[in-house]
């Protein structure tokens, strides 16, 4: 069996290996520095917010780890669940957004 480092048909890369690595060194920091040093915010917020951002985002490995991050740090199904909500909510503004924005660009006013 191959190993998955050595293996060129790997669908997803190694994070930031295009990455200088003293720009990951800063990234891997602050990283560090907002989830874990105490601020206003409980880690299992946090990890409740990530998972909104990374479904906004795409970001495929985001979404995994922070659901992951977030049964971790307490957070129910429930939980897990109105924050994918209030997700496709943003997502669903942001396409309002553009909507309009170019109805407006083009003079159109379809629906008045």
């Amino acid at each position: 069996m191959a190993d998955n480092n050595q293996d060129k048909t790997k669908l997803t890369p190694d994070s930031m290996t295009m990455i200088e690595p003293r720009f990951r060194k800063i990234y891997k920091a602050f990283y560090k520095e907002s989830y874990f040093t105490p601020t206003a915010l409980d880690l299992k917020t946090k990890e409740l917010i990530a998972i909104g951002c990374s479904l906004v985002a795409k970001c495929e490995g985001c979404l995994d780890g922070h659901i992951k991050k977030a049964i971790e740090a307490g957070a129910t199904k429930q939980e897990i669940s109105d924050a994918i909500v209030i997700a496709v909510g943003i997502g669903a503004a942001s396409v309002v957004d553009m909507s309009d924005k170019a109805a407006a660009r083009l003079d159109l006013h379809h629906f008045e």
